[in-house]
């Protein structure tokens, strides 16, 4: 293709009138700049051949949105730029890449054909009488500005080839800089558009040195955190290698720890455990520690002790409450006869806990005789609700270290009897029965009872302190059922945090009804025998009760009952014995008569009279 002379060019420009019109998508070209396009419209195709042909100048205006593909004469911009092209490679049938550099900026007046490509009637844009005075030095301060602003630039884009610097300080024309930076900021076509469209050379000096500094923030801010990635990245990178060295000189010297050397374990199971902010910073801190000490010492056992239970407590494990009252109630009657206050206030909680979910756990007291079943209505209690069940007795108990656990600097300090339930239960909201509380001593080593008013009282055991652990445990979600014999060893402020049910001993036709449910079935699968082996009268067995026992609960009547059953058992083995065959065996039927309860159970021990 022929070369353009120069000062031809400049002198047809200024006659030039009409133009084969070019529309640009995502592109906005700027004079003395030289850009690559891809040419694949029809249209655009059929205006580069001819314009090729002819050697004439075109004129290149940007789409308003680059999403058009037959755009109108609406759909573009009005001014753009008049450009000549310098070279055309075809790519493909009717595809062309096209090489254009940019001349002077134009207006669009009015279009004089769309088909088969567009054709306007263009005026060139006069850049305006050269500046004088004051007007010229903002010119070359912002000159200067914007040279040092797009050298800084340069040294933040990696895939800047090195002489665009030396170009930049090469060009001595303002207008030429400020169109050269312009064309290759990163901003959006709409800004590029508009510094194309603004023909004052000191407004477009200061429309470019803004955005220019505005991109450069940006890039310095990017740089700055790729920068502490990197670091951080790098960091990780160093710790990952000197543990791996670590732990291969570890191997060599045999001092690796148990459990495999390296910590990882306890370091993915903190991973993966849902733990509270609190806990999970407290773990990883120690677990620090630990990757710097001596498995061999002390202090290392220890602290791992310490991190193992930290993970091993239920922070945030629950079980889902069975909320069914009618299955509730069915399952406490099948444990236990009778006791309708404590089955009542259970099926109340169960309704409240339906209606409100956050409601707080009771704390009840069954206070009663020996053997009237205080504790086996926890178990019931737990099966009723769909709980886990922990017991603990505080019979005996006199070190307040019990309930609060041991601070760590003693030698085998461990956490308290609460935490190590919850342990236990691997949930945060068991059943907790806390046995024989009427029971608890109380020496120099400090009282128990005293650190059970923080256990037992609603509205401070969401935050309970045990020494050990020294984070706080939330026990608001524990269902807290004690037992007494008496009220009066109580302390009168632990007494007031809970919930006293008293439970009375039983009558005669109480015992006998017991007996029947839950006694007799009980002993006899106990001693392997079945109801057709023993069978017990209502005279036998109110004669066991009321000559035999003399209680207000029943676990001497158990024991009666079991004395029977053995003395059948033996009866039954040595049918046994005797038998060559299981057809010869004897089946072996015990009718329990007033009589016969003598003869198994001995003389009576109680006389019995009727008023």
């Amino acid at each position: 293709m022929a070369e353009y002379d120069e000062g031809m060019m400049e002198e047809s420009m200024e006659k030039m009138q009409e133009l084969a019109l070019l529309p640009l998508r995502n592109t906005v070209l700027f004079p003395q700049v030289v850009v690559p396009l891809a040419v694949g419209r029809p249209k655009s195709v059929k205006l580069i051949e001819e314009a090729v042909q002819d050697e004439k100048p075109i004129a290149v205006l940007t789409q308003r949105d680059p999403e058009t593909d037959e755009p109108e004469t609406g759909d573009l911009y009005q001014i753009g730029t008049v450009a000549r092209i310098l070279k055309v490679v075809k790519i493909a049938n009717d595809n062309y890449s096209v090489i254009i550099q940019g001349q002077r900026r134009i207006r669009l007046d009015e279009m004089v054909q769309e088909e088969p490509y567009f054709i306007g009637n263009f005026e060139v844009l006069d850049p305006g009488e050269e500046a004088e005075g004051e007007a010229q030095v903002e010119i070359e301060a912002l000159f200067m500005n914007l040279k040092s602003t797009a050298k800084q630039v340069v040294k933040f884009i990696p895939e800047m080839p090195k002489e665009a610097a030396q170009m930049v300080e090469g060009v001595n024309d303002p207008g030429q800089l400020c169109d050269f930076v312009a064309a290759n900021m990163d901003v959006a076509t709409e800004e590029k558009q508009e510094i194309l469209e603004t023909v004052g050379l000191k407004e477009r000096l200061t429309m470019v040195v803004t955005l220019l500094a505005r991109q450069l923030e940006v890039l310095r801010v990017s740089d700055k955190i790729q920068s502490q990635i990197k670091e951080e990245i790098d960091k990780n990178q160093r710790e990952y290698y000197l543990r791996q060295q670590l732990k291969a000189i570890k191997e060599q010297l045999g001092e690796l720890d148990g459990e495999g050397g390296d910590l990882e374990d306890i370091a993915q199971s903190i991973d993966d455990s849902e733990l509270p902010d609190e806990v999970e910073e407290v773990c990883r801190k120690q677990l620090n520690r630990l990757r710097m000490m001596q498995p061999a010492s002390s202090e290392y056992g220890v602290t791992r002790n310490y991190v193992e239970t930290l993970l091993d407590v239920p922070w945030r494990k629950q079980t889902q409450d069975k909320l069914d009252i009618k299955e509730a109630r069915k399952i406490l009657d099948e444990d236990h006869y009778d006791l309708d206050k404590v089955k009542k206030r259970i099926v109340e909680y169960l309704a409240v806990r339906k209606l409100k979910n956050d409601m707080k756990g009771p704390i009840l007291c069954l206070v009663g005789p020996p053997g009237v079943g205080k504790t086996s209505l926890g178990r019931s209690v737990a099966r009723a609700l769909g709980r886990e069940f922990v017991r603990i007795s505080l019979g005996g108990i006199h070190d307040e270290s019990e309930i609060r656990g041991h601070r760590r600097t003693y030698v085998g300090a461990l956490p308290g009897r609460i935490v190590q339930g919850l342990r236990k239960a691997q949930t945060n909201n068991p059943v907790f029965m806390l046995d024989e509380v009427d029971k608890i001593g109380r020496d120099f080593r400090g009282d128990p009872s005293a650190a059970l008013l923080e256990v037992l009282d609603p509205e401070q055991n969401k935050t309970f302190s045990d020494h050990y652990l020294e984070i706080p445990v939330d026990l608001s979600n524990v269902l807290f059922v004690a037992t007494a014999n008496m009220l009066d060893p109580i302390s009168a402020p632990l007494r007031d945090r809970m919930d006293v049910i008293e439970i009375p001993g039983y009558t005669a036709q109480d015992k006998m009804h017991i007996a029947r449910q839950f006694l007799i079935p009980k002993a006899l699968e106990s001693h392997g025998i079945t109801e057709e082996n023993l069978q017990f009268d209502e005279e036998a067995l109110d004669k066991v009760i009321r000559n035999y026992t003399r209680e207000a609960g029943v676990r001497n009547l158990e024991r009666r009952v079991a004395d029977i059953a053995r003395g059948v058992a033996v009866k039954v083995a040595e049918s046994f014995e005797k038998a060559d065959t299981e057809e010869e065996m004897e089946v072996v039927e015990v009718e329990l008569d007033k009589e016969l309860v003598s003869k198994y159970l001995g003389p009576e021990l109680y006389e019995y009279e009727v008023a």
